[in-house]
């Protein structure tokens, strides 16, 4: 790494809000709300995985703790997997490793946000992983978006990925870099750029899958048929800020990645990580257009929702205006006095309906023209 060195017991983070390195000063963190480490089934380990690579060619290790020293001296690097480690499984694997504690602390507790950081001669990144949850029918309480997290720690000759979640597993992604040994020649940078970029093609999918819903929304809102869709348009809102957070603030590292010179990362690893920045700018693109679009169909939606309601309320002042004639009429007949005109002639009951009926017919072909009804 090029410029001042950091002095050990101290990281440089790298992070969307911040455009240069910044020193964290070492020590304990301020307290805050307490943190539990994700479930995990009884019995399994947090070893999903652990392969040596020498030139390009996996090499099965003894044991996960003996494959540093083995890689060391085959003259390779280690991928290990983890899933969920507790504080005391990452605690032993990174005395072996040499990784800084506030970086084991970020990998055990999770709930972190995408950022690059460098401790002394070693790398640690955050990715957000997101996946698209399926469902019948999109509701004012469906869950759309799911988030994961995996860490990766990065050595000159160890790559250690930590994954939290469900989903984003890494088993098919291992197999993929293992038949392309042309890349894993090319170090455990390699490692890292194969993450990010299986991270940022699951953004891109979960994206184009959260589209559809949106495009559906779309649809149900300027359709003639009326539903009241402002609960389904903020949950899906809500969702895909879920997808915002995981996807904006990894445009800054990987510009690092791309072009800083970091001793960890050859220079040849470089325009690929460019490129994973590429897809990531255009998912960011595609996110926050998507954000725009369901605040503008919220905002039609409520405009129709209120252009609705003074509908309903034309319809029914029309109607009360037409009741209110045979009422009125009605009232001044009825009031009972013994001197009124027209009480005592032969056809007052038949002219006083046809009144009543002609000034209704009148009144109605009125508010119809004028769109009342």
């Amino acid at each position: 790494m090029t410029g001042t060195e950091t002095p050990r017991g101290a990281a440089e983070e790298w992070s969307a809000d911040t455009p240069a390195l910044r020193p964290r000063p070492a020590g304990p963190r301020p307290a805050g709300p307490p943190r539990t480490t994700p479930p995990r089934a009884e019995g399994v380990g947090p070893v999903v995985d652990c392969g040596i690579y020498v030139a390009g060619r996996r090499e099965e290790a003894s044991h996960p703790h003996d494959a540093l020293a083995e890689a060391t001296a085959r003259g390779g690097f280690v991928w290990l997997g983890l899933y969920a480690p507790t504080e005391v499984e990452l605690g032993a694997i990174a005395e072996r490793y040499g990784l800084h504690p506030l970086a084991v602390e970020d990998a055990v507790y999770a709930h972190q946000r995408p950022k690059l950081e460098r401790y002394d001669d070693g790398l640690f990144m955050v990715l957000k992983t997101a996946t698209y949850v399926e469902h019948d029918q999109l509701t004012a309480t469906s869950e759309v978006v799911d988030t994961g997290e995996v860490m990766v720690f990065l050595g000159s000759n160890y790559v250690i990925t930590v994954r939290h979640g469900e989903h984003g597993g890494l088993t098919d992604l291992r197999h993929t870099m293992e038949s392309q040994p042309d890349l894993l020649c090319l170090g455990p940078a390699a490692v890292l750029y194969a993450v990010a970029d299986h991270v940022v093609d699951a953004f891109v999918d979960v994206a184009s899958a959260v589209e559809e819903d949106v495009d559906e929304l779309e649809a149900a809102v300027f359709s003639d048929r009326r539903s009241d869709d402002i609960g389904r348009l903020y949950q899906l809102k809500r969702e895909l800020m879920s997808l915002r957070r995981a996807v904006s603030p990894l445009e800054v590292p990987l510009q690092k990645l791309s072009e800083r010179q970091i001793d960890v990362v050859p220079e040849a690893m470089r325009s690929y990580f460019r490129d994973v920045e590429d897809h990531a700018i255009r998912v960011r693109d595609q996110v926050s257009g998507l954000d725009e679009l369901l605040t503008s169909i919220l905002q039609a939606s409520l405009a129709r929702t209120s252009q609705a309601d003074n509908e309903d309320m034309r319809k029914i002042s029309a109607w009360a205006g037409i009741i209110a004639v045979p009422t009125a009429i009605a009232g001044i007949y009825g009031m009972n006095f013994e001197f009124m005109p027209e009480l005592k002639w032969r056809y007052g009951y038949f002219m006083v309906l046809l009144v009543i009926l002609s000034v209704c017919v009148a009144l109605y072909r009125g508010f119809k023209r004028n769109g009342w009804l």
